[in-house]
């Protein structure tokens, strides 16, 4: 039996304390069924332009509690936290605090980090895609230790050392708050399929910017690998996992084929390839939601995610298929 649809909505950026809880508030109002952020900190200037990733202006941490206050329903969460940015510790207990203080409605999105360009404007350690990977595993591990009484003993090869004292705030959420684990390459998604509750679907990030090779590598063929690895790690648990995907490349038009084609000639694609692309929605709103009943058939993706400023457009599918 499919999984029902759920939809979350992502947002980089506020211009002031009423803007963002605006924007909270417009999430939970629609029906979304998570607000979300990335986790991003470097602003305007030569070191983002290299990685052509857009700008994100307010931190993730804070923002995520300041919309857990100002919301009562929807889930709150990152697509997806990097593990370096932050001491693994000090990671973990911000997210249990924001579990408790939210009253158990955080999703803990959890990444290994990929865009070298930031890492380097920070001075931070980029380390071989391997060891990201296997400090990742290290990270999930303590989360979820987080939250079981006793003192923590994790202390491995790659940077994650808690020994000698317990997790506090336990969570609300048992044993754990759902955990997303995000990415592209077969290593990173056998590890989301064997540790993780929600499957985030990105592009292999190998290049470390944003560009043509990463939209090349989730193309339709290639999320269907994708969904293998995530088989292949998950085994006898695969149908407990939800599978979600950024839809980064969302369009309500009656225009598909004009827009689709423009979209196509930016990065290497035909039309076609663009409008069936699982990180594209392009079209009408029915086009859309028989579009994503087709994935969910397809590749098993229910939960899906835009961009804060296609919202009010996206609403009327969200109002059409969440739930169902």
């Amino acid at each position: 039996m499919a999984r029902p649809f759920r939809f979350g909505m992502q947002c980089y950026s506020a211009t002031s304390a009423a803007d963002w809880k605006a924007k909270a508030r417009k999430a939970e109002d629609l029906g979304f069924s998570s607000f979300m952020l990335a986790d991003h900190y470097i602003g305007p200037g030569p070191a983002l332009t290299a990685t052509r990733h857009p700008v994100q202006d307010i931190a993730a941490v804070p923002a995520m509690a300041f919309a857990a206050a100002a919301t009562e329903r929807i889930r709150i969460g990152c697509r997806v936290m990097c593990v370096d940015y932050r001491n693994p510790g000090v990671l973990v207990k911000e997210m249990a605090t924001i579990d408790l203080l939210s009253e158990g409605r955080l999703e803990l999105g959890l990444g290994a980090g990929w865009l070298q360009g930031e890492y380097e404007a920070m001075g931070i350690a980029f380390d071989p895609p391997g060891r990201r990977i296997d400090r990742l595993a290290d990270v999930i591990a303590l989360a979820k230790a987080f939250g079981v009484p006793g003192e923590l003993a994790i202390d491995g090869p790659n940077g994650v050392k808690a020994v000698g004292w317990e997790g506090l705030p336990k969570y609300v959420q048992q044993p754990h708050p759902p955990i997303m684990i995000g990415g592209g390459s077969p290593k990173v998604l056998r590890l989301a399929g064997r540790e993780a509750d929600i499957v985030s679907f990105n592009f292999n990030n190998r290049a470390g910017v944003i560009g043509p090779d990463g939209i090349a590598t989730s193309t339709a063929d290639e999320t269907a690998k994708k969904v293998q690895w995530v088989r292949e790690g998950a085994g006898a648990r695969f149908g407990e996992v939800e599978l979600e995907i950024g839809a980064y490349f969302t369009f309500v038009t009656d225009d598909a084929a004009g827009v689709a084609s423009g979209f196509g000639a930016m990065f290497g694609l035909t039309a076609e390839q663009v409008v069936e692309h699982p990180h594209a929605l392009i079209g009408t709103v029915d086009a859309i939601a028989d579009e994503l009943a087709r994935r969910r058939e397809a590749y098993g993706i229910s939960y899906v995610t835009v961009g804060e400023s296609v919202a009010d457009d996206f609403a009327p599918v969200v109002a059409r298929l969440a739930g169902t």
